[in-house]
């Protein structure tokens, strides 16, 4: 190899490195944006900034805000530095890997899936389902809104994975997993408990129990608010789910000797484990802002670790 190639290779390596660190650093102040949303909620403080999008109030900075102003305005703050973050890593990815690179591929998607999340939050504020709004039409925007987050987390996830061997030729493995049934079991899992989930959390929030009994009778109150009757699925979803996933997983690495397939399976089981006894203490401790942050933080890291598990199963670009 001559000089000037060994000096080249050596420089695109650099920048490669350079690319999967700022990708990271992208992914994770997306996990930071989605946590400080729980507080959002959780606090009420959904209306801080009124009706006005993007604007907070009627200003570009609010002049004399209250603890809930705040609270929005800061999320808003940093959701917009997480969307200039996403487009300069999609060009970045344009200016680091050529046309047909998978990394370019993924921040693309995730660009796209960071604009739908901000039209989303738009959604939200606009019609003003936020707040003790307690309406069908909020239940359902915000599950979807927590599917499009997972989504986009995990194409993020995806465009730092890839920059980590870009010179790497990805092969379907000829252990071709997971199998079309189990696509469409992980859909639906996923489908279920994201959808409970945020329903759940928001029920919890407009219509707050004092006990875990007094919470368990409301669940089973005929008359109750359909987002009180809603929630005792979360667990039941959860629990079902996460035994299917994770029996499937279980399997799957039995007849797969790679060290790094298996060390992303066993992260998604002991995570998925972990997520199970904080959903627990969730349900016991009547959901505290601070473990309901806990519990979010781990599903987005169970999910991210389930979708690079994935991706490195179904390759043998390692």
């Amino acid at each position: 190899m001559s000089t000037g190639s060994l000096v080249g290779s050596f420089v695109r390596q650099d920048a490669f490195k350079r690319f999967s660190n700022f990708a990271l650093a992208i992914l994770i102040l997306n996990i930071l944006v989605i946590l400080w949303g729980v507080v959002v909620r959780a606090t009420g403080s959904g209306a801080g900034c009124g009706s006005h999008w993007p604007l907070c109030n009627g200003e570009v900075i609010p002049l004399d805000p209250k603890v809930e102003t705040l609270i929005e305005f800061s999320h808003r703050l940093s959701s917009g530095l997480a969307l200039l973050g996403v487009v300069a890593l999609f060009a970045l990815a344009r200016r680091t890997f050529g046309p047909n690179h998978a990394v370019r591929r993924f921040a693309f998607l995730a660009l796209v899936f960071m604009v739908i999340e901000s039209l989303i939050g738009a959604v939200l504020v606009l019609f003003e389902l936020v707040g003790r709004n307690a309406s069908a039409t909020r239940a359902v925007v915000i599950s979807l809104h927590l599917l499009n987050t997972l989504v986009l987390l995990g194409f993020l996830a995806l465009t730092w994975w890839r920059s980590r061997f870009p010179q790497a030729k990805s092969e379907i493995s000829q252990k071709t997993f997971p199998s079309r049934r189990n696509v469409f079991v992980f859909a639906i899992a996923i489908l279920l408990i994201g959808s409970s989930g945020a329903i759940a959390a928001l029920g919890n929030t407009l219509f707050p129990s004092s006990t875990l009994v007094e919470g368990l009778r409301q669940d089973l109150n005929p008359t109750a608010h359909f987002l009180i009757r809603l929630r005792v699925f979360h667990p039941i979803f959860g629990l079902v789910g996460a035994g299917l996933v994770l029996s499937i997983i279980y399997r799957a690495l039995e007849a797969d000797t790679r060290p790094l397939v298996r060390k992303l399976g066993w992260g998604v089981i002991v995570l998925g484990a972990v997520q199970l006894v904080g959903g627990f203490f969730t349900l016991i401790l009547l959901a505290p802002t601070w473990l309901q942050m806990f519990h979010l933080f781990f599903a987005d890291l169970l999910w991210i670790v389930f979708v690079l598990f994935i991706d490195t199963k179904r390759n043998s670009y390692l």
